[in-house]
């Protein structure tokens, strides 16, 4: 995964994951758990990015009230 994937990039990524996962009839146990591993690193990363766009939102929201 990239440095600075884009929320919808990693969202896309996600996407494909479980596209994958319900065009399988039979999930190859090791393939399955590779795509598991994948989604799991794009969900910590997206929490985290999310996180991190809340809190640079209410600054600005803070900041905007400072003002009035």
């Amino acid at each position: 995964m990239s440095k600075q994937q884009s929320i919808n990039e990693q969202l896309g990524q996600l996407e494909a994951i479980v596209k994958w996962f319900e065009s399988q009839k039979e999930v190859d146990v090791e393939k399955g758990l590779e795509k598991m591993k994948e989604g799991a690193v794009l969900i910590k990363a997206l929490k985290s990015r999310l996180k991190e766009v809340e809190n640079e939102f209410e600054e600005i929201k803070k900041d905007l009230d400072d003002e009035e």
